[in-house]
């Protein structure tokens, strides 16, 4: 079986943009690399079932920076330009579509600013709130010069979870149909957490929370009548003896609610966690990633497989995975990848 990701990149030496790689399942092996569509920085993509691709997008116009957003139309290669929204200054961090709601959610790490925008009976994109996290900046360097939002996504009762790494904070918010962002509540971390991506168990009440800058998981338990978090443990993410830099970065669970995935960039690894029956973790497994600076990876559909994008060596790695012990066992690590950074399935 064929199945198609697409792979986000920086766009600093040889990528050209937006990407598409296959797996091959049979054989099994990473294969044809394609350019979807020339884009500057698109670190981040998504493709809605509708086979719109959504990018964030970093541009030059008149010597000044840009970023934003880039529509595209995923039926074909090359993806035909359909929508560009920029404005001045750094592009977003992350963006994500939410099929159900027909809105398009993206977080700027550098401005500081969530903004939603509407899905439109053309695919077309309208903005309809943003908000500016607000807070006390953490201790560390990356966290100075204020906020950081760097994830805007759906909680499994319907809010919206903004992970902001400045200022050690996550913060919940209702939307309405219109568009609106409404603040719920928030839960401040221990100072320099770093907080960067969340997911979920749903049948738990429980939320997993990697903090880029501690390189920890945090174990949080949601109550969804008082919309609040509080924090049951945190375990990390690195060898105890590691004392170089290092920044965890994507966070994926399986389907079964077994296990979670932590990438490391720095000790360049994937750690693989197992879910208590309580709902808390305990590592299980750390293999190498066989790259530099994995900021990104995902599974296949069948989550026999898992794909791992190393940015700063240009090559994404795949490993087999065992679904009963969660365990990966390396099939491939020389598939070139240039500057990798997400790694996305194609819609069907």
């Amino acid at each position: 079986m064929i199945e198609k990701f697409l792979i986000g990149t920086y766009t600093k030496n040889q990528s050209k943009g937006i990407y598409q790689i296959e797996l091959d399942t049979d054989k099994p092996a990473l294969q044809n690399l394609q350019l979807v569509a020339k884009a500057g920085s698109p670190t981040y993509v998504a493709e809605s079932k509708a086979h719109r691709i959504y990018a964030v997008e970093r541009v030059m116009e008149d010597n000044e920076l840009h970023g934003g957003v880039v529509d595209l139309d995923g039926t074909t290669i090359p993806a035909k330009e359909l929508q560009k929204i920029v404005e001045m200054g750094s592009s977003p961090a992350y963006i994500t579509v939410d099929e159900k709601r027909q809105f398009v959610y993206t977080a700027n790490y550098h401005t500081g600013d969530v903004t939603i925008f509407k899905i439109g009976p053309d695919g077309l994109l309208a903005a309809t709130d943003r908000v500016h996290d607000h807070g006390q900046v953490g201790p560390r360097p990356e966290q100075a010069d204020g906020p950081h939002p760097h994830y805007v996504d759906i909680s499994f009762d319907g809010r919206l979870v903004v992970c902001d790494l400045g200022l050690d904070q996550i913060f919940l918010y209702d939307l309405t149909p219109e568009g609106k962002l409404e603040l719920v509540s928030g839960l401040t971390l221990e100072p320099g957490f770093g907080p960067r991506h969340i997911t979920y168990i749903e049948e738990l009440g429980k939320a997993y929370l990697v903090g880029e800058l501690s390189s920890k998981v945090a174990v949080l338990n949601y109550n969804e009548e008082t919309a609040q978090f509080e924090i049951e443990q945190v375990v990390s993410t690195i060898p105890a003896d590691w004392t170089e830099h290092n920044g965890a970065a994507a966070i994926h669970l399986s389907s079964d609610h077994r296990f979670i995935y932590v990438s490391n960039r720095g000790n360049d690894s994937i750690v693989v966690f197992s879910v208590q029956s309580d709902g808390k973790l305990k590592q299980i497994q750390r293999v190498s990633t066989e790259g530099e600076f994995p900021r990104d990876f995902n599974f296949n559909r069948s989550e026999d497989f898992l794909i791992v994008a190393n940015q700063n060596t240009d090559n994404a790695t795949l490993f087999q995975r065992d679904v009963a012990s969660g365990k990966l066992t390396l099939i491939q690590k020389d598939f070139t990848v240039p500057e990798g950074t997400c790694v996305a399935h194609r819609q069907d």
